[in-house]
């Protein structure tokens, strides 16, 4: 079973991707795309310092979570993408301000681009 999951409060995908796919048999698995720092309603980015941006992905994140019915406390796996590691220690500060702890597994990787220029963008997988 595969429902497509979209949040009117993220913003919307800028390529042929969903937010995120609920999966399995009893639908318990949500896989979200790549979330960037764009705001919902405005559509502009929230590129003013990294960890402004780390902010609204998280919340972007999260926004997508939630329309699947789930949180922060159900993510077992993320991805960060960042286009300078020196970014990483205060992505890492914002980033772990969303979770109280039981961390998800996790990889950071440095990229040459993303999409719209911005500086990080992360993927989750959340289970029920």
């Amino acid at each position: 079973m595969k429902k497509v999951i979209t949040s009117s409060n993220a913003p919307l995908p800028i390529g042929p991707y969903s937010h995120g796919n609920l999966v399995s048999a009893s639908g318990n698995m949500l896989f979200v795309s790549g979330q960037v720092a764009k705001d919902a309603k405005t559509g502009e980015l929230v590129l003013s310092d990294i960890k402004s941006e780390t902010k609204k992905v998280m919340q972007n994140v999260n926004a997508v979570l939630t329309e699947g019915g789930m949180d922060f406390t159900n993510v077992v796996k993320t991805t960060i993408f960042l286009t300078d590691m020196k970014h990483f220690a205060d992505v890492n500060e914002v980033y772990g301000s969303f979770f109280t702890g039981n961390f998800p597994a996790r990889e950071t990787v440095a990229v040459k681009g993303l999409p719209l220029n911005v500086n990080v963008e992360i993927s989750v997988i959340a289970v029920k």
